[in-house]
């Protein structure tokens, strides 16, 4: 029987490696869209139309902040043409610049922050400012210990709409290792697993989590994993037991019952929904 498994959803080498690489994961995402969705059924057009919605969001965000940094650029640009600052005017008054330089220092502190800034604005959850060092971070608590945490989930998020999973993967794990009783890192953890399938890691995790959490949909979402793994590995009962499970679990969640149903055809072709559309 073949198989089909259907999914929602650096600075390494300077900005411009960042933005390539970046960039490249979506136009290859976008390709593998456009190549399939003249086939697609309604379940899966459905779900190519979630992921090109979050590829629009994430260039209309780019979009907006590179023009917000053009206009500092522009400012600055006047500022030198400026009779004021030529070498025959230095024993002049000096002109009033400190709110074009505060401009141009966050416009400094907005580019090594991109990065962050663009992924975090693509995140669900608390507000901040990342560029303001002692702000004020909503919902992050006073601890810097938690204002860490949840950066480290913010980028990990980020990579994971954007359908970077390798990356978000590296942010979950350093979560999951710092603070491991946080069940929703965990979760993420498991299903960034899932989409590069690796299935005995995501397995792990989410065995883990079904035991521990008191949350019916993460509850319903593992166990909705657990069963995509074991069809994955063929073993279509045990699949149907845990997708059942799933079901119990949190009867509005609709991929468990579709996964059964994909098993219990057996016509050749075996669709799995994971539920990470739900993160």
């Amino acid at each position: 029987m073949s198989l089909t498994i259907l999914f929602h959803h650096k600075r390494e080498g300077g900005m411009q490696k960042m933005f390539k690489h970046v960039f490249a994961s979506m136009k290859e995402k976008l390709n593998e869209i456009m190549i399939h969705y003249p086939h697609a059924n309604e379940d899966q057009k459905k779900l190519h139309d979630e992921q090109l919605s979050m590829l629009r969001q994430f260039s209309d965000t780019f979009i907006e902040e590179w023009l917000q940094f053009e206009e500092i650029m522009a400012d600055f640009r006047e500022l030198q043409l400026s009779p004021s600052l030529s070498s025959s005017n230095l024993k002049a008054e000096p002109p009033d610049i400190s709110g074009i330089a505060t401009n141009q220092a966050a416009a400094a502190g907005e580019v090594e922050q991109m990065p962050e800034a663009l992924l975090n604005s693509l995140s669900s959850g608390c507000t901040n400012d990342p560029g303001t060092a002692g702000g004020n971070h909503e919902c992050a608590g006073e601890s810097e210990a938690d204002y860490e945490q949840l950066q480290t989930m913010l980028k990990g998020q980020g990579y994971f709409k954007l359908f970077m999973f390798r990356e978000a993967a590296k942010h979950f794990q350093e979560a999951v290792r710092r603070w491991p009783d946080d069940n929703k890192a965990r979760l993420f953890l498991a299903m960034t697993y899932m989409h590069v399938q690796e299935w005995n890691e995501a397995q792990r995790h989410f065995q883990l989590l079904v035991e521990v959490t008191d949350d019916s949909r993460w509850r319903a979402l593992g166990l909705n994993a657990l069963g995509c793994i074991q069809a994955v590995r063929m073993n279509l009962e045990q699949a149907a037991t845990y997708f059942q499970k799933a079901h119990e679990a949190d009867p509005d969640f609709a991929d468990p019952l579709s996964n059964m149903k994909s098993c219990q055809q057996q016509t050749g072709h075996l669709s799995l929904f994971f539920g990470s559309g739900l993160l």
